[in-house]
């Protein structure tokens, strides 16, 4: 897949693999917010939405992850402050989270439009149970089937 991208936020650090993303917190302001907290590290296939709020002249931007089982504070980037799921940027950061976003995005998006994660034999079950229950014609079936063993 890609390489790992790491950036530098305000209040903590996080770093993009193959497989997982890490939230480091490194600095005075971390303490100030997370206390001692570890690492956190997500695995992608668990990441279900990726909130981003620009820098603008007034306030700092904010990335914040969602995932499932987890629970991200809702209230914007006061209360993201305190959230782990959330690190904090100044404009002058901001490029390097876009581009984090985008990759974190775009590496989800493969994972969701990549092959099926069913095997030929799983694929051709779940057809039988579609003919079974009269939902696919047995001529229906037989198209489909085709195509999954690849002979069409």
């Amino acid at each position: 897949m890609g390489k790992n991208l790491q950036v530098k936020g305000h209040n903590g650090q996080v770093e993009l693999t193959d497989t997982m993303l890490r939230i480091s917190r490194k600095g005075a302001l971390a303490f100030m917010t997370q206390g001692l907290k570890g690492d956190k590290e997500i695995l992608i296939s668990h990441v279900s939405s990726i909130q981003f709020k620009p820098a603008n002249m007034l306030t700092n931007g904010y990335i914040q992850f969602a995932f499932v089982g987890g629970s991200e504070s809702k209230g914007g980037l006061f209360q993201g402050v305190r959230d782990e799921n959330t690190v904090i940027f100044k404009a002058s950061q901001q490029k390097d989270f876009e581009k984090l976003r985008d990759e974190l995005t775009q590496r989800i998006a493969s994972r969701s439009t990549g092959a099926s994660p069913l095997s030929s034999g799983d694929e051709i079950e779940k057809l039988v149970s579609l003919r079974d229950r009269g939902i696919l014609t047995e001529k229906e079936f037989q198209a489909q089937k085709r195509k999954v063993l690849g002979l069409d």
